[in-house]
């Protein structure tokens, strides 16, 4: 019996349908034309202008509703479009799987006088959520020079400056986030902040505002676990990643940081407080122009733990101080003594390279509570002018040991571990981490 075979002309018009289809179906998604499907809800379709003057925040208040309330749903910003948006609070709980799509521009309105009474923190305020996503191509800008100048008209006020200043993206009691793709620029503070929040992944964004800008984390993480940073730009004025208290199994890989002031634990303890940080793996990072490489910071007085932490393949490049523990933290022109501190143990520095600006390492630990579990394996950090004066490596009240290949050789200065010492100069403490 004879096959019967599909003309070559019917096969060829086939195939041509389904890949128009299918391009059609990824513009549309894009620009937010001719989609009909019921689960794709496009802010212009509730009354956004997207003309970057007039304030969109209603319309995007109303398709977050209406996509919340449906499964699977994706919330559209359309590209060739900027929408103007005002502060507001995204909220949960939502039908899983939500996706807000960022394909155009998303500007921070200035705050408005009414606004300011309340002090308002966060811009895009992202509560309550789980199993959400955002992503796109799209930009989500802060408009950090705007705030600026309003920050020097109420600089006399008693309006906190923080309320000035908004965290651009903030999520809170949030689970199961992933934030992928998109660009975060000029922040009036942190770009991009996770609280009481588990399961988040973060991956190939860029964040990036001028390194004048004073307090502008890349991306800020407190009380919260479960955490991947991966394969992401960040440049900004303040810490490119910043880790605070009551975060664990944090991993941040292949991550740029230029400028800032590198990947920080801390400040933690201020005001007498407990900061608890463990389990924190800082991996395959470059650093350019900035303050320090990675740093953990402590305030004299608080009390709690970080443990367990390993930066390892972390290339320096212009960094003041690539390596760096500061129990005497302070951002004042001066702070009382005291004699808590919270414990730094078990730190692992593996494979730290390339070129400072002013010293290689800084161990400034507590004479009460002293650094232990240090471990300096493979260090190379250089001058970044061959004519550069060498400094040598501080350490003071810091035990451990280190090995390998060491430039410089004082990076050797830690005090081997003596665990009779130690626990003579260690205050006794009855907090739980």
């Amino acid at each position: 019996m004879r096959k019967k075979t599909v003309p070559f002309c019917a096969t060829y018009t086939l195939a041509l349908l389904v890949a128009l289809a299918g391009s059609m179906k990824a513009t549309g998604l894009r620009h937010g034309f001719n989609s009909n499907s019921s689960r794709i809800f496009n802010i212009i379709s509730f009354g956004a202008v997207g003309n970057g003057i007039a304030d969109d925040s209603q319309a995007l208040l109303s398709a977050w509703r209406a996509a919340c309330a449906v499964p699977r749903a994706t919330l559209l910003v359309p590209s060739d479009f900027r929408f103007l948006v005002s502060p507001v609070t995204l909220q949960g709980p939502c039908n899983s799987k939500l996706v807000l799509q960022i394909e155009g521009t998303i500007l921070a309105a200035l705050t408005t006088r009414n606004s300011l009474k309340s002090n308002i923190f966060q811009w895009l305020n992202f509560k309550w959520l789980n199993s959400f996503t955002i992503q796109g191509s799209g930009i989500v800008n802060g408009q950090w020079s705007q705030f600026r100048n309003l920050s020097l008209i109420h600089q006399n006020s008693t309006i906190p400056p923080a309320a000035l200043r908004p965290t651009v993206v903030r999520f809170y009691s949030s689970y199961n986030i992933l934030v992928r793709d998109i660009q975060i620029v000029d922040s009036p503070q942190c770009h991009l902040k996770f609280d009481s929040s588990r399961w988040i992944r973060v991956k190939n964004v860029t964040i990036f505002s001028p390194e004048v800008t004073p307090n502008t984390d890349g991306i800020h993480l407190q009380n919260t676990r479960d955490v991947e940073i991966r394969k992401s730009n960040i440049g900004c004025g303040d810490d490119c990643v910043s880790i605070q208290t009551g975060c664990s199994n944090i991993h941040i890989k292949n991550i740029n940081c230029n400028p800032g002031h590198g990947i920080s634990i801390g400040g933690l303890g201020r005001g007498n407080s407990l900061a608890c940080v463990s389990n924190v793996l800082v991996d395959s990072v470059n650093v350019q122009n900035a303050l320090s490489g990675v740093r953990i910071k402590t305030w004299q007085g608080g009390i709690g733990t970080v443990k367990n932490i390993t930066f390892t393949n972390i290339r320096v490049s212009n960094v003041k101080t690539p390596i760096m523990i500061d129990q005497f933290y302070c951002d004042q022109s001066s702070c009382h003594n005291k004699t808590d501190a919270v414990s730094i143990s078990d730190i692992t520095y593996q494979g730290i390279t390339g070129t400072y600006s002013y010293e290689p390492i800084r161990f400034a630990c507590s004479d009460s509570v002293p650094c232990t579990g240090l471990n300096l394996i493979n260090v190379h950090l250089i001058p970044v002018n061959w004519w550069q004066y060498k400094r040598k490596a501080f350490c003071w009240k810091s035990y451990g040991a280190a090995w390998g290949p060491l430039e410089p050789l004082s990076a050797g200065c830690l005090e081997r571990s003596n665990n009779r010492l130690i626990k003579i100069l260690t205050k006794p403490h009855n907090y739980t981490c």
